[in-house]
Order: structure tokens, then sequence, then C-alpha cells
């Protein structure tokens, strides 16, 4: 359930809004003393709460600072800000298995009292650049999700654009340089208490521990290049910076001369091309090399989406088959790796090592099964939400018989019904889905 914003701070935030979107050159000065205002401060320690995480390089835990007082810390932390005396503290890199287990990727972990800041820095700053984003841009944007991305998609191609540049840029938050960012930031913000704040957090050490312990620092005042992927201000600045991106399509008219649709999606993006699919890809190329960035040409490739499908957000979009009609059409559902990476996650959670009370595993399976549903909400995806509910039955029916030391298969013990029932756990298919209507998109002529 996500945390309300209260009243004040959402007039601040519409003000502001309004104020950019009435007025596109403004440069906005007033800004710093707003970040630390208790409010939004108390507020953004509240997000910081309900997402959790790990400690940062402190070690502090969000328990130690409610037994020594939540209001005593903020008052201190906004004492600091207010006297300019705040400095960040180094970040805490750990890595992370990226999805579909293809390596690892770095994850940054700022101090809580640091990720308060960025937090509260956010509430101020989003709403000034939500005014700027263009439609075409979904990723980190309130009120937007990658459904709605996919949905775009869809739409673009059932419009005829079915030349498809699929791409991927190449460690997009890592490479993205600090200069040009910062002139883009300041193409709205004048307030340098606020300009500072964003270096500091772009210049921040970062500590490293290997197997031993040894501790390793890189980064710092010599770095030029990279957003600290998990920092809570970083995904506001990548959508920033790939603001760019998106304002030179727009600029140079690709959707007039090609017909082309961009959807965007943090580093991830979509070209839906009428004609000229390679040409739009090389032009991406160049503007992209121009601003520093460079695309993944392993990911990346054009396609014709009747003859090869793509992946995009983990969404399979390509040619289905419909039996109720008899008929070919261009959709969107979840890929074979999405539900692969679902299979794994149900399997780590009904490990035979697992002693926790089945309230607990319950609700880990749970949180498991809405989120994905929530991800997977959108397109043709009854029959892998059949699947997966049938998966998910397996594997409770069969965590519970070993538990239970039921003989045999525990089928009637633990039955379909007594699982999704009873016994509480979340059945897929009975979850609400995106879907306003069923369609088919006729073969372009």
């Amino acid at each position: 359930m996500s945390l309300a914003t209260p009243t004040k701070i959402q007039r601040l935030q519409g003000s502001l809004y309004e104020k950019a979107k009435r007025e596109p050159e403004c440069r906005f000065h007033f800004l710093y003393d707003k970040i630390y205002r208790e409010d939004v401060l108390a507020h953004a320690y509240a997000l910081c709460r309900k997402n959790r995480g790990a400690s940062g390089v402190d070690g502090q835990t969000f328990k130690e600072i409610e037994e020594q007082g939540r209001e005593e810390w903020l008052s201190g932390l906004r004492k600091e800000l207010q006297e300019k005396t705040y400095r960040a503290e180094p970040v805490r890199r750990v890595m992370i298995p990226k999805e579909g287990g293809s390596g690892e990727r770095p994850l940054g972990l700022p101090t809580i009292r640091d990720r308060t800041v960025q937090t509260a820095a956010k509430l101020v700053l989003e709403p000034i650049f939500e005014a700027d984003f263009d439609e075409a841009a979904y990723g980190y944007r309130p009120g937007k999700s990658a459904v709605d991305a996919v949905r775009h998609v869809r739409d673009a191609i059932w419009d005829g654009r079915q030349e498809v540049v699929d791409a991927d840029l190449s460690k997009y938050f890592d490479t993205i340089p600090h200069a040009e960012l910062m002139k883009c930031l300041m193409r709205r913000i004048s307030d340098g208490r606020v300009l500072q704040l964003i270096k500091m957090w772009l210049k921040v050490p970062v500590e490293e521990r290997d197997d031993k312990g040894n501790r390793r620092m890189s980064g710092g005042k010599k770095s030029k290049r990279g957003v600290p992927q998990g920092g809570a201000i970083s995904p506001l600045l990548a959508t920033v910076y790939m603001h760019r991106f998106i304002k030179a399509f727009r600029k140079y008219g690709l959707a007039e001369r090609y017909g082309a649709e961009l959807v965007v999606y943090a580093d991830d993006f979509v070209v839906l091309c009428r004609n000229g699919a390679d040409e739009v890809l090389n032009i991406a190329r160049r503007w992209l090399t121009k601003i520093g960035l460079t695309l993944n040409e392993d990911k990346t490739s054009v396609k014709n989406v009747w003859r090869e499908p793509f992946e995009f957000l983990g969404y399979r979009i390509g040619e289905l088959y419909s039996p109720r009609t008899g008929t070919k059409y261009i959709g969107a559902s979840p890929s074979t790796k999405s539900t692969k990476r679902f299979r794994q996650k149900v399997r780590a959670i009904l490990h035979r090592g697992n002693h926790q009370p089945w309230g607990k595993v319950r609700a880990a399976v749970n949180h498991l099964v809405r989120g994905w549903a929530n991800d997977f909400a959108y397109g043709t995806i009854q029959r892998s939400r059949g699947k997966l509910d049938y998966f998910v039955w397996n594997r409770v029916r069969g965590f519970l018989r070993r538990r239970h030391k039921v003989s045999g298969r525990g089928t009637y013990r633990f039955s379909y019904d007594a699982v999704f029932g009873e016994l509480g756990i979340l059945r897929m298919q009975t979850l609400p889905n995106a879907n306003a209507h069923r369609e088919t998109c006729p073969r372009a002529g």
C-alpha cells in the first residue's frame, strides 16, 4: 500500500508544477529551504522507512533511529541542512544478480540520513521536471508504469508502425556525464545550494568490501561520470538526462519523416516506425554518442514485428494466434524469461530449509504473486497466469506435504481448492488485469 503524501506537501508540489508548466523558461531559485522543511523531511523519512533497505556504511538501521528517537534524529538532520554543515557519506556498493542470471550489477546503498535528504530533494524537484517530461518517458515517473509503456508500444504497432528499433543503453547509470547532467538541471534550477547538494551526491566516494572484509574506495571528487544506482534521487536524475535524447527526437522530426513513435523506460527504449527503421537507429546512435552514451549493440537490433518478436520490459511482443477467432495478431504476453524468474523466486521461498511459520511463508508467496500480476497485467496473460497458478499450487503442496510429513503426494489434503482457499494463497487468474478489451491487429497489407 502506498504512503499518502500529506496535503501541505501536495500543495507545494502542485504550485511548483503549475509554475513550471506555465513558465517553460523559469529557473527556480528558492528551493533549498523547502528541502529541509520539517514536514518534507518527516515524509521523506517515512517513505524511506516504508521501503526499508539495508544500512549504509555507518551501519545505522531504522530500528536504531526509532530507539534513539525519530523526532530528535530528524531535528539534528534538519539543523545540519539549515546550517549547511550536512555532508554526504560514502555509498556502500554491493553486487546483485541481474535478472535472467546474466552476471551482476552494482547497487549503491546510501546511509539512511542521505537517503532521507535525497528523498526530500526528490519531493521538491520532481514536480518541476515533471512539467517538462515527454509522454514518451515512462520509467520512474509518478502515475506511469511499465504496463503503460507496453500498451503504448502495442498501440503504435496496431497503428501501422511495424518496423521496430529494439534498443538498450550500455551501463546507462554508470556513464551519465556529470557536467552535461548538471547543465540539464540548471535549465530549471538556479538555487546554488540545491545544485551543490546534487554535485555532492554525484561525487560521493563508493566503498566496496572484498570477501575478506578489506575496504576499497573509488569514485569521489575526481569522478566525472555515473549516477549511483540505489540512491533515492538517482532515478529522477537519470530521467532528466534521458529527456535530452527525447527532445532531440522531437526537434528533428523523426515522427514526421519516418512515422516514428518513441517509447522510453529508464535505459530501455524502442522506436516503432512505419518505414526507415535502420536510418532511425543510425540517427539515434549518433545522438547518443554526442551526449556521452553508448548503445549496447549486442542487445540492439531492427526487426519487423510480424516476422520476429522482441522483448520489452519483460513482455514478448509479436505474432500470436487466437483459437477463438482463428486469426493471427500482434500482442503482448509475458516472456519466457519473466515466467522463469518467477518460478525461481517461488522455489527460493518454498525450499526445504524454510522453517518460518506458515503465515510468513504465505505472505512472502502472496507478495511475489501480487507483484508479478501487477507487472504483467496487460495483454494476453490468462494462459501464463493459469500455468503459474498450477506451478505455485504444486510447489506449495510439496512444501506443506514435507512440513507435515504427509504420505503420498498430498493432493487430497493440499488440493488446488484448499491451497487457493483456506490456506490463503492468492490465485493469479482471479487478480485484476489492465485489458480494457480484447482485439486483434490485422496483418499489414
